[in-house]
């Protein structure tokens, strides 16, 4: 058990952080399963989020008068059952509840496997193993949970995460008592935390509008999804390495990543077709930037600070509150521009309709079926494939039937494009504001 005890925490660090963004891609699917709003299911991503982002640094408090194993244990035993009552959550309500319960758990788990980890292994390469598992959880949570959803189910997010955490309690138990509590106190972090909040608002138009585009915008499937944004992940797993050889400093390396945000972002935004290579380079300055901003600036604000456990809970503050603040400020406006887009598209619609080379009767039945399925589906970008696969036409009118729905594709993932448009170019605004703070910052350190 006492080989196991360092993975199984840093895996722990990794699932909690995970959670922050594992059910974007699921969000649909529960949509209909639970017969939920739009709005009823955004808050399955903002309770999390909110309640971590509040309770971290209470967490932190609450450690410093009991020993890390004990509320390490507790909190992966909360985060486990929270997850089981996830997975048979029968309405969105109780849904969002126990989302709310699992944040409790993780910000208690949180603290506490940072200070086994540091107890485990040094202060450096304790803090190190924490920051890294946060930020591969971080990137990695969209690709997981999409991949189950296609596979299994979105119950399934929230199943397999029971397991290894049950695995983790006795792994936390068997952990050494820490050492004596220091007696320093440190002031927390506030331009780093500052940065880090602004980039994890940013990083929120990454990991959640692109999948929402590739599932509602394009119609592609969740795990084609999952695996296309997967090479965020990978980019922000390769950015330290790459990086190492040239030694550059810390504060030229955050800039450095603020700046490919938000140029991955600006690049998002500006996608000239649905084509799924065409968001590739876009991902991956993205990734770069995750990886060369996130643990970097983590690292900063908590570099020989302490109370350790204090100022960790200030930067998963930081972080959790910014993905709420990305989620209040962007969810509007592509919600917006969705249905400012619709009349747009549904004129579009017509005119190829009108001009499609097919028998009047045939073309009455194709804009009445058109025409309901965009009544059904306002507010969103419309899938018209039921529709097209109810007509019944000639033989002979097939090929031109198809063309139409090919052309109707495309118009409507145009259409998607420029919806989601402004919300990408403020995600890269948000980033630009990060890369702000590193300037200020080092000009004052400077004069």
């Amino acid at each position: 058990m006492r080989r196991a005890v360092t993975p199984l925490l840093a895996v722990t660090v990794a699932m909690v952080l995970a959670d922050s963004a594992v059910v974007t891609l699921a969000l649909p699917d529960i949509l209909l399963n639970l017969d939920a709003t739009v709005g009823q299911v955004a808050w399955v991503l903002i309770a999390y989020n909110l309640v971590l982002g509040l309770a971290a640094v209470p967490a932190a408090l609450v450690l410093e008068r009991t020993q890390p194993r004990l509320l390490a244990a507790v909190g992966i035993a909360a985060f486990a059952g929270a997850s089981a009552w996830c997975a048979v959550a029968g309405s969105i309500e109780v849904l969002v509840i126990a989302r709310c319960v699992q944040a409790l758990g993780g910000a208690l788990a949180l603290v506490g496997c940072l200070e086994q980890l540091v107890t485990e292994r040094g202060e450096r390469r304790g803090v190190a193993t924490w920051v890294t598992a946060g930020v591969v959880g971080t990137a990695a949570g969209p690709v997981a949970g999409g991949l189950l959803t296609q596979a299994i189910s979105w119950q399934a997010i929230f199943v397999v995460q029971v397991p290894f955490a049950l695995l983790a309690v006795p792994a936390a138990l068997a952990s050494s008592d820490r050492p004596a509590r220091p007696t320093d106190r440190h002031c927390p972090a506030v331009r780093a935390n500052v940065t880090l909040a602004l980039m994890s608002a940013a990083l929120t138009a990454a990991l959640f509008l692109l999948v929402l585009l590739l599932v509602e915008g394009w119609g592609r499937s969740p795990a084609t999804a999952a695996v296309t944004v997967s090479v965020v992940a990978v980019a922000a797993v390769a950015a330290p390495v790459l990086v190492r050889p040239f030694r550059p400093p810390a504060t030229v390396e955050v800039g450095v990543g603020c700046f490919l945000v938000a140029g991955g972002l600006a690049g998002l935004a500006l996608l000239p077709s649905s084509d799924l290579a065409w968001t590739v380079a876009p991902q991956v300055l993205v990734g770069l930037g995750l990886g060369l901003t996130v643990d970097r600036l983590t690292s900063q604000a908590m570099d020989l600070r302490l109370p350790r456990a204090r100022h960790a809970g200030w930067t998963i503050g930081a972080r959790h509150l910014g993905v709420v603040v990305g989620l209040a400020v962007l969810t509007p406006v592509f919600t917006s521009d969705l249905q400012d887009a619709q009349a747009p598209a549904e004129q579009a619609v017509t005119a190829l309709v009108i001009d499609a080379p097919l028998p009047a009767d045939d073309r009455i039945a194709v804009a009445k079926a058109l025409g309901d399925a965009l009544v059904d589906q306002r507010g969103q970008v419309p899938d018209l494939a039921p529709a097209f696969a109810r007509l019944d036409v000639d033989a002979s009118d097939r090929p031109a039937l198809a063309r139409l729905e090919r052309d109707l594709d495309d118009q409507l993932e145009r259409a998607a494009n420029r919806a989601f448009r402004d919300s990408f170019l403020i995600g890269a605004a948000i980033a630009l504001a990060a890369l702000l703070t590193v300037v200020l910052s080092r000009r004052r350190r400077t004069s």
